[in-house]
């Protein structure tokens, strides 16, 4: 609908003025002003001198018999806007399709042809799965899944943090506490990272034999690799498990360690471009705007900025994506401004897109925490007292209270723009009556309870023509609005889209449910029964999109 409408605005201006529109068509903020508005005359009022209004005019004259069949009213604004009324027939059209689409409704081919690649997560080996996490977890799955669900390609990798000087640190204590690292879990690993911070704060040589350790991992020593192996596989079989929880997935897991013999290739690539320059012992490569970053450490060691080259180049390679996403916090940012620029210098990225979508962080009343201080909020912890406060919520059903606690923990997260910072905030998790997952999650049950009881809920369009009564507008020109949601998320990298469209949603039922009889109604039964598993089967596509479950009962 939307599209038709949007593209014979722009025929119209085109016939009539000569003019490409560049204003896009919304929807207004009072719903009293239509379903749709656009200031194209206002736009073409700027370039062309003349009157908005008359333009306004002209543009509804014409517009009223090409969309005679999709809009009942069009109406001019001042100063200057086009309002669009759907006609009913044309909502209740969408309602019925909703029933024959069901788990695709919402969907689209909007990335045919297209190749997207989503890094996400990234945890760091040998470290706790921290709360702060979280974020890049849930909000990559949520756009890996917006993504497929929009006709891309996806590719969803996970790039551990499974290389680096840490690391040397990690092999330092093991060697001199002379421990097995198989009989450690990853606390006790993080515990020893822990513990060489405090004492290199007392002793700084600790700092240099933890670099020579690292040295010794990088040229393939024996000894050192079957350590890291270890720990590595410590640390992905409890990463395993917390994925499992939160029902998160990857097509690849690709560590840094993965890159590790691609970049001799890149720092030559580098060189022969001219773009590196020694100073004070490393290998800098400069900007013109952005501080330099390190290629090649002073000691020989690789960094950070190296192993993301390698990585952009494989996937490149790889899957010749048109976009590549970094799902990673904020405070990465300058990194990821060197790595682009870099790769576009190279001519690595001529025709992709590198997009840094920068999560900001959670934090508690302490402020900010650091796995060097000892002072992380194991993600594990958190979620089993989401899952022990929804047992409370939900009378004790395991598998209910599971989907409800992991639900509420990844819905507060989500229905934050990426880019801000979320003060963590028990209360809010569980709102009965606000923006909660379990709110949205009780109000789908509550609407498959209807339906439960119904004697018939698949209905033909004929069924649901009558005379749409006060109480059922709200819902029926709001539901059709679900699948430009959808498309407007993913071309924003925002999810919370998608929760700020839930939650209206769920609103709007729930007052729709109250004021009006659905199963008992002596008029409009069958519609009402049609906005009631429309309003279902919306509620669990969108929710289904951000990674969380829709149980039948709450």
């Amino acid at each position: 609908m939307r599209e038709k409408i949007e593209s014979a605005v722009k025929q119209a201006v085109k016939e009539l003025y000569q003019l490409e529109l560049r204003s896009a068509l919304g929807h207004p903020q009072v719903e009293n002003f239509g379903d749709y508005a656009t200031p194209a005359a206002l736009e073409v009022a700027q370039q062309t001198g003349i009157d908005p209004l008359k333009i306004a005019s002209q543009l509804k004259i014409k517009l009223e018999d090409q969309l005679k069949d999709l809009v009942s009213e069009i109406q001019v604004e001042k100063p200057g806007f086009l309002n669009f009324w759907l006609k009913d027939s044309v909502l209740v059209e969408e309602i019925a399709r909703v029933g024959k689409k069901t788990d695709r409704y919402g969907s689209s081919d909007l990335g045919q042809g297209q190749t997207i690649v989503v890094d996400y997560s990234a945890p760091n080996i040998a470290k706790r799965f921290g709360i702060g996490h979280l974020r890049s977890t849930v909000i990559g799955q949520a756009l890996y899944n917006l993504y497929k669900f929009s006709g891309y390609n996806v590719v969803g990798d996970n790039h551990l943090g499974d290389w680096g000087t840490q690391f040397g640190a990690i092999l330092r204590q093991v060697k001199s506490k002379k421990l097995n690292v198989k009989d450690l879990n990853v606390d006790q690993l993080e515990e020893l990272y822990v513990d060489f911070h405090r004492e290199a704060e007392q002793n700084p040589k600790r700092m240099e034999e933890a670099r020579e350790w690292f040295l010794k991992l990088e040229s393939g020593d024996k000894e050192a690799r079957e350590i890291w192996q270890a720990v590595v596989e410590v640390s992905k079989k409890e990463f395993d498990r917390i994925y499992a929880l939160l029902r998160v997935g990857f097509d690849y897991a690709y560590g840094e360690s993965f890159y590790e013999g691609k970049m001799p290739e890149v720092i030559k690539a580098v060189r022969e471009r001219g773009l590196s320059k020694r100073s004070d012992g490393a290998e800098i490569v400069e900007f013109a705007k952005l501080p330099p970053a390190i290629l090649v450490k002073s000691d020989g060691a690789t960094t950070y900025f190296t192993r993301d080259l390698a990585t952009i180049k494989y996937r490149l390679e790889t899957w010749n994506p048109q976009t590549i996403i970094y799902e990673v916090g904020a405070d990465q940012k300058l990194h990821f401004q060197q790595v682009f620029a870099t790769a576009k210098m190279l001519g690595w990225a001529d025709g992709t897109n590198l997009v840094h979508v920068a999560h900001g962080l959670i934090r508690f009343a302490e402020g900010k925490l650091s796995t060097r201080r000892g002072q992380t909020v194991k993600l594990d912890d958190v979620l089993d007292e989401a899952i022990t406060r929804a047992k409370k919520l939900t009378g004790g059903n395991e598998d209910i209270a599971r989907a409800a606690g992991v639900g509420a923990l990844k819905y507060f997260d989500l229905s934050h723009q990426p880019q801000t910072d979320i003060i963590f905030d028990w209360e809010k998790l569980f709102l009965l009556e606000g923006n909660s997952a379990p709110y949205l999650q009780y109000t789908y049950a509550r609407a498959r309870s209807v339906l439960a009881k119904a004697p018939k809920t698949e209905f033909k369009i004929e069924d649901l023509r009558s005379k749409i009564l006060d109480a059922e507008v709200p819902l029926l020109r709001y539901l059709y609005r679900f699948p430009e949601v959808v498309q407007a998320a993913a071309r924003n990298y925002s999810p919370n889209l998608v929760c700020n469209y839930l939650f209206e949603l769920a609103q709007r039922f729930n007052s729709f449910y109250a004021a009006v009889p659905i199963i008992k109604a002596e008029e409009n039964k069958e519609l009402r029964l049609a906005l009631t598993s429309a309003t279902a089967q919306i509620l669990k596509n969108g929710l289904t999109l951000l990674g969380i479950e829709t149980p039948e009962r709450l």
